[in-house]
């Protein structure tokens, strides 16, 4: 693993949001040049940016026309750099979204693709040989273009999927992973990648990497092309890291990512904590991570103990915290986020509490998923300090409530969310047992509430208990703690074998 993910702690921009420095409405790579200094005095020593190439953003630029290109909106690729330059500058790193799953409908390699006469992108894609015969399983494409045959698509129509091949391909249309259309895709990615970090970028996270090879239910297939990518990146760029959009960490551990990150969907139980009917970290004390801890201990058991296994605060796919959890109740999250192993994701805006902004209109394909991409709210001047452009002109609408937390409200108040999660970065760092190798011993403390676990490292050993609920709670517990860390309310009280945990708690212990 490269030495730097050890202590990193990831903020993630989404450009668009983010900050708007010509006034088109839209955040951009000066924007985002200009606010680096903020996002190091957080405590974030790396980023991680959603896609910024060409792309018609049909989806937000998760539909890229040109891997190459920045997206000119955001810039140039100058600025892209100059962005790597500045972070460096800062002792930060930066890593890119990866998208090799897909492409747009525009890209030119898929409009090669449709042409009738064999070429070299005739196999980019995955194509049936009949236009009467759709990929099963699979949404698809046809009737669009004088080639025969249906292209399956990932996700929206608009998102044609590129071929790696089949597992066991089992169909005349369905190219193996050695054959040479797949070969030539992986190359390319391989090329893209590349290119980007000899400009300077520090390594990628790559959406959805676990579904690249079809029909491969085990992994077996993904896990190898991956093994294949890393192999390249050790030998030309080993200080590269890559981070999955997986959510089974003991596959992609496997396949040879650094570490691998939890999703809002899938088997992890991740929503248990933040985003259901009640979660875990609401005061009301009626949720359950059971099903969470379970999960994480079979995945951390399977991927050998490496907990590299990354828990963000949410991202551009998901409900904000602040629409299930008070700002009190997100300091507690918060406490839970920065001290589990892996390296944390904050999304922008959670660490002043930003809300989800309610009965927006779906924009550039987010959906149901817009009212978590709304503007940066940096200060009270003119649209928050995101952009000085009118504001029917934003790229989201702001939310609009009165009270809206700002950046600059928040910096100046001791006792706001901005300041408790720097705190609790900077502990972070002073602790080896909290960074992202340190290991974790979850313990039963025999009922829903409290959540405890042990953090340990070579140098020391760190009790973290966490008490969401309303209630004070009592368990029994064998550890007598030498001093407290850090407290979120009263401290816990360790008397005979029992400890009582003040309600609305979160303390780490050093044992």
């Amino acid at each position: 693993m490269p030495k730097w993910l050890e202590d990193a702690v990831f903020y993630e921009i989404y450009p668009q949001s983010f900050k708007d420095s010509n006034a088109d409405g839209i955040g951009d790579f000066k924007g985002i040049l200009e606010k680096l200094d903020y996002i190091k005095e957080l405590g974030c020593n790396a980023i991680w940016m959603n896609p910024c190439f060409a792309s018609p953003f049909l989806d937000a630029g998760y539909d890229v026309s040109d891997y190459y290109t920045a997206a000119p909106r955001y810039g140039t690729n100058e600025e892209l750099k100059q962005i790597f330059e500045k972070a460096h500058a800062l002792n930060m790193h930066v890593i890119l979204d990866l998208v090799p799953g897909h492409t747009s409908v525009e890209h030119v390699w898929f409009r090669e693709s449709m042409k009738a006469g064999k070429n070299e992108f005739t196999d980019r894609y995955i194509w049936t040989n009949d236009i009467w015969e759709a990929p099963e399983g699979m949404a698809s494409l046809r009737g669009i273009s004088e080639r025969e045959g249906a292209c399956a698509v990932n996700f929206f129509s608009h998102q044609p999927a590129l071929n790696y091949g089949f597992y066991k391909p089992d169909k005349p249309w369905q190219q193996p992973m050695d054959a040479p259309g797949p070969q030539a895709t992986i190359a390319e990615m391989k090329n893209i990648m590349r290119f980007w970090l000899q400009m300077g970028c520090d390594g990628f996270r790559v959406d959805m990497a676990g579904s690249l090879v079809k029909g491969d239910e085990d992994g077996r297939g993904t896990i190898k092309l991956w093994q294949d990518v890393r192999a390249f990146l050790d030998r030309e760029f080993p200080e590269a890291a890559i981070v999955s959009e997986w959510g089974e960490p003991d596959k992609s551990l496997l396949g040879g990512f650094h570490m691998d990150f939890l999703l809002h969907f899938g088997p992890s139980h991740y929503n248990d904590l933040f985003r259901c009917e009640e979660p875990y970290f609401s005061s009301r004390g009626k949720g359950d991570a059971s099903a969470f801890v379970k999960k994480y201990q079979e995945n951390y058991e399977k991927s050998e103990k490496k907990g590299l296994i990354c828990i963000p605060s949410g991202n551009h796919d998901m409900d904000r915290l602040a629409r299930s959890l008070t700002p009190d109740e997100q300091k507690v999250a918060f406490a839970f986020l920065l001290s589990m192993p892996g390296a944390p994701f904050i999304y922008y805006g959670d660490e002043i509490g930003m809300r989800y902004v309610e009965g927006l209109d779906s924009v550039e394909g987010g959906y149901n998923r817009t009212g978590a991409r709304s503007p940066m709210q940096w200060d009270n001047t003119v649209n928050a300090g995101f952009s000085a452009a009118p504001k029917n002109k934003l790229y989201i609408p702001l939310d609009e409530s009165a009270d809206r937390p700002t950046v600059k409200a928040q910096i100046a108040d001791d006792d706001s969310m901005y300041h408790e999660v720097r705190r609790l970065i900077t502990l972070r760092r002073a602790h080896p047992a909290l960074l992202a190798s340190g290991e974790i011993e979850f313990v039963d403390a025999g009922q829903a509430y409290p959540l405890v676990y042990v953090r340990s490292s070579r140098e020391e050993k760190i009790l973290v208990i966490i008490n969401p609920s309303g209630k004070e709670q009592r368990f029994s517990c064998a550890y007598l703690p030498e001093k407290t860390i850090y407290a979120i309310g009263k401290e816990a009280c360790f008397a005979d074998g029992i400890v009582t945990v003040p309600s609305k708690h979160a303390g780490y212990y050093k044992l």
